[in-house]
């Protein structure tokens, strides 16, 4: 099955800011998917580097890389600014990280305590926050919460099925 690049998706708007509880527990679930995914896995195979792609600890690595951004584009919207921050979409900070160096539950354990701020944040919010929206620098679409909610939970799952294919 080939799967669509991540720069190629488009994402639907969301209308019904009823359905984000159940995009908070699907994020807040990813740092369990991602133990149980690399729980049964050998150590080499955690480093093993697919056709110049990323690794398993740099696929993880790269969730905790951007939860700052996510976190960041939250307080863009809570605080009504015209256009979300944007991202490096060279992933500079991955490559440059050495993710393959640090061991796997330090990995995880940085992305469970990052991922928990995010959920925290988004369910503290009020209904009057959840109607602000900001323009996706990249897409060029306005996203609220919930847009940015599920945006952030199906790149979750783009990594974590790159992990479950390199795992294969």
């Amino acid at each position: 099955m080939k799967k669509t690049e991540w720069f190629k998706r488009t994402f639907p708007i969301i209308e019904d800011n009823g359905i984000l509880p159940s995009i908070i527990e699907r994020l807040s679930g990813t740092p369990a998917r991602i133990e149980e995914t690399v729980s049964k896995l050998q150590p080499a195979v955690l480093t093993f580097k697919p056709e110049g792609k990323w690794t398993i600890k740099e696929e993880i690595g790269h969730l905790s890389d951007l939860e700052p951004l996510w976190l960041g584009r939250l307080d863009d919207l809570v605080n009504g600014l015209p256009e979300l921050r944007v991202a490096d979409l060279t992933n500079q900070k991955t490559h440059e990280a050495n993710h393959d160096a640090t061991e796997i539950t330090i990995l995880q354990q940085g992305f469970r305590e990052q991922r928990e701020q995010f959920v925290n944040r988004l369910m503290g919010l009020n209904d009057e926050q959840l109607l602000n929206a900001s323009l996706h620098p990249r897409l060029k679409t306005p996203m609220r919460i919930i847009d940015l909610a599920y945006f952030v939970a199906e790149h979750d799952d783009h990594h974590l099925a790159n992990v479950r294919e390199i795992s294969r």
